[in-house]
């Protein structure tokens, strides 16, 4: 029988409190959320970035279990705090790939709902990153919906439910943050 949310609550904040056991318990309560969220970034050619939905789940959950907690509300803030180190992940794979490479140039990404790390190239990744870092400056929350939303594939009423938020103040923290990005993202005219 698997927990509700209430036990889920309790174990987060045991491990929160430094209880490394706890995290141990809910690794499998939560392991199919973290697939399906590993899954929605990696889905198609997963080989393009040499990771697949286990290895990101593995390494999204070895990062966690081998850094400092912090405080955590909820299932939904675990998920928000898995997405931010999913992408974190994806993007140091992007990185090591690229420096085998090396030459091209950046090209741009189009920034779209659908938009899926196997679809762009590993230097547009990085780029991507940077825009979002930069944006994580100005505006931590619109930076944070951005990630969550399409680096953890939450959806917005969990976005909302993590941040203490309503769906209507997503939403439009969304449209402001994706126009943002797409005006950083955008080719430059020559």
């Amino acid at each position: 029988m698997l927990p509700d949310d209430s036990q889920i609550t309790l174990l987060l904040h045991r491990w929160t409190e430094g209880d490394a056991e706890a995290l141990g318990q809910l690794l499998p309560v939560l392991y199919e959320p973290l697939r399906r969220l590993a899954h929605q970034r990696i889905r198609g050619e997963a080989d393009a970035l040499s990771l697949d939905t286990t290895g990101l789940v593995h390494e999204a959950y070895l990062k966690l279990a081998n850094s400092p907690a912090s405080s955590l509300r909820d299932r939904h803030h675990f998920l928000a705090l898995a997405s931010r180190v999913m992408r974190n992940v994806l993007v140091d794979h992007a990185r090591a790939r690229t420096a085998e490479k090396r030459g091209g140039g950046v090209g741009a990404v189009e920034f779209r709902e659908n938009l899926w790390v196997s679809e762009i190239n590993l230097d547009a990744v990085q780029a991507l990153d940077q825009a979002l870092t930069e944006l994580e400056a100005l505006d931590p929350r619109q930076s944070a919906i951005l990630e969550q939303h399409y680096f953890g594939g939450l959806a917005l009423d969990d976005i909302a439910g993590a941040m203490s938020v309503s769906v209507r103040t997503i939403k439009r923290d969304l449209r402001a943050a994706r126009a943002w990005l797409a005006s950083q993202l955008a080719p430059e005219a020559s």
